[in-house]
């Protein structure tokens, strides 16, 4: 659809959903649901410039939003609430009963995501509360403090004096960003929903670390001298830059770290949401909303701990076949871990030779794809360090799809502070879960997919995606990606070890009211990680109660609903057939039951 579509469809679809039904029956419903739909599509664009630049949609009648950030004010999440509210009951305008079955899957979809942020946002007032549930404004993974300079740097392009300019807005709207989340972060704090102790000190660490150095070598000024200069832009733009940072930008680095070390002073070192206002029944529900299904806290644990002992016993065999014996399942990979002939140099040779492996797994995996998948992304991949000044808080590897004008490739980032918190034999498993077979095939798959609205190709359900790629690992054992590689299939055993471990942490922390401590030393001895790693994973469920649980229990319901469709059909079970459901896009794990089962 262009602009000029949209512009029309969206006035189309507020005056259809206002007719009567009778003034409506010229036209399908299945036309109506999708014009209301896109319609929510271009709103959210239009509301959120950071994603118009992230999806390549900030140009043309858009392009003012190129200078734009995000509104991170109080004002602007009730507003968003507000819009929330607005589009069920703009969407239980829509007959479903009059819909085609795939159309009815969409309306289900859309029913049940905004049906769920409509509930849970009037429930827990604090942080946010849609999708994955995230109780504080600030911490070392949450706030434009952290975001907003990568987000400059990666995904704001610069080919043209507009797109520099447009920069230059954008920095300037900066100090305003955090000012906003930071009155936020107070007002919330006024009720007593702030981050523990040790999450600050992380925080102040990030915070200094772009404060404490002077403006031009922040990567804020650094980035647009870069890549202007490469663009062969004519303007200086350094020096317009270092102004803005040094007379409002650092001002506001200055309220924000007064104000976290005032926090600092009172936090507690309570690891869990129990503390909270209402704190259990915000983790319960953010257990439901993450894993979208109905499981409850305990017995997410008793998943977990069930899942451990049966995953521990397989790597058990397999270490001893490798002359591992001596000590429990997890000091022996960590001793694996620690081998020399296992680790790279922690240096920048070291990194780019890290990095040059993962981008050799990925080209050698690709050939081997058609083998169970009938649709394959257009959409290329880069893997990418994490950036230096976000490392000491941030995950320790993530996703970014690509844009959907094709402008920018999708990247798959891997946080290389210590290269030995990453032994060799671990980083095929972490290519196929970040790349191919995982969730660059499977996002890339739905973004390109022409049998779903624009609104659902961007759609995400983290038990849906993260189950995926953690079946995604298992779909390259199967495919043979480990054969003759098998420290490589120990490494495969130990990230399904991980994933389930961190049902046990992550309950253990914000149900069972475990420290931090006892949570990363049940990590450390469970899978063999590097204290460090562990410790970044345990601050990152901390913040982001119940994220973790989507992993494992995603990638349960996947493989129990393809031993499901294996049953049914027997020899003719066909794993291309049964993948094509990637191009119907995410959908939380209770629709995507019904929908493969009724395909089979």
């Amino acid at each position: 659809m262009n602009r000029r579509q949209f512009a029309v469809s969206t006035s189309v679809a507020a005056l259809s959903v206002a007719l009567p039904a009778r003034l409506r029956a010229a036209d399908s419903e299945d036309t109506l649901l999708v014009t209301l739909l896109d319609a929510f599509f271009y709103e959210n664009v239009d509301e959120n410039p950071e994603a118009a630049t992230g999806l390549g949609l900030d140009k043309g009648a858009r392009a003012p939003l190129k200078t734009q950030l995000n509104d991170y004010s109080a004002a602007g999440k009730a507003k968003r609430a507000a819009q929330v509210k607005a589009r069920l009951a703009r969407l239980k305008a829509i007959d479903r009963a009059a819909l085609s079955p795939a159309r009815a899957l969409d309306y289900d979809i859309i029913a049940y995501d905004l049906g769920r942020s409509v509930d849970a946002e009037a429930r827990f007032p604090f942080g946010s509360a849609r999708g994955n549930f995230q109780p504080y404004v600030i911490t070392q993974q949450q706030g434009p403090y952290r975001s907003i300079p990568d987000f400059l740097d990666s995904q704001h392009r610069i080919a043209t004096a507009d797109d520099a300019e447009s920069y230059l807005a954008r920095l300037a709207a900066f100090p305003k960003a955090l000012d906003d989340s930071l009155a936020r972060q107070m007002s919330d704090a006024a009720t007593g929903v702030f981050a523990p102790d040790f999450i600050l000190d992380t925080t102040l660490q990030q915070l200094n670390a772009l404060r404490g150095q002077p403006a031009a070598g922040t990567v804020l000024v650094e980035s647009l001298v870069r890549r202007s200069k490469a663009a062969g832009l004519p303007g200086d733009y350094g020096p317009r830059a270092i102004a803005i940072v040094e007379a409002q930008v650092f001002p506001a680095f200055d309220r924000h770290i007064a104000a976290v070390k005032a926090l600092r002073a009172k936090a507690v070192h309570d690891a869990g949401v129990w503390r909270l206002p209402n704190g259990d029944a915000y983790y319960a529900a953010g257990v439901k909303s993450s894993t979208t299904t109905e499981m409850t806290p305990d017995e997410v644990h008793r998943l977990g701990l069930a899942q451990v002992a049966e995953i521990s016993g397989r790597l058990d065999t397999m270490l001893k076949a490798q002359g591992l014996t001596k000590g429990s399942v997890g000091d022996r990979l960590t001793a694996l871990g620690e081998r020399p002939d296992q680790l790279y140099a922690n240096d920048d040779a070291g990194r780019a030779a890290l990095l040059a492996q993962l981008n050799d797994q990925i080209k050698a995996a690709y050939p081997r794809l058609p083998e169970a998948f009938g649709t394959l992304p257009k959409a290329p991949i880069e893997v990418r360090r994490v950036p230096a000044f976000i490392q000491d808080g941030a995950s320790n590897g993530y996703y970014n799809g690509a844009a959907i004008d094709g402008s920018r490739p999708a990247a798959y980032y891997i946080n290389l502070k210590d290269t030995h918190e990453w032994p060799k034999f671990s980083l095929p498993t972490l290519t196929y879960h970040e790349a191919v077979p995982g969730h660059h095939l499977q996002i890339s798959i739905a973004q390109e997919s022409t049998d779903i609205p624009l609104l659902r190709r961007r759609g995400g359900y983290s038990a849906y995606t993260e189950g995926w790629a953690l079946y995604a690992e298992q779909i390259a054992d199967e495919l043979g990606l480990y054969e003759g590689d098998a420290l490589g299939r120990i490494g495969y055993l130990q990230s399904f070890l991980f994933r389930a471990a961190r049902l046990v942490v992550d309950t253990g922390m914000h149900f069972k009211r475990w420290s931090r401590e006892k949570s990363t030393d049940y990590l450390v001895a469970a899978t063999g990680f590097a204290r460090g790693r562990a410790q970044r994973e345990i601050d990152r469920y901390s913040v982001g109660p119940a994220q973790a649980l989507s992993y494992k229990v995603g990638h349960t319901q996947w493989v129990k609903l393809r031993d499901a469709v294996k049953a049914r059909q027997g020899a003719a079970f066909d794993p291309r057939v049964f993948h094509e459901v990637l191009r119907q896009g995410a959908m939380p794990l209770v629709i995507l039951e019904q929908v493969v089962m009724a395909r089979s």
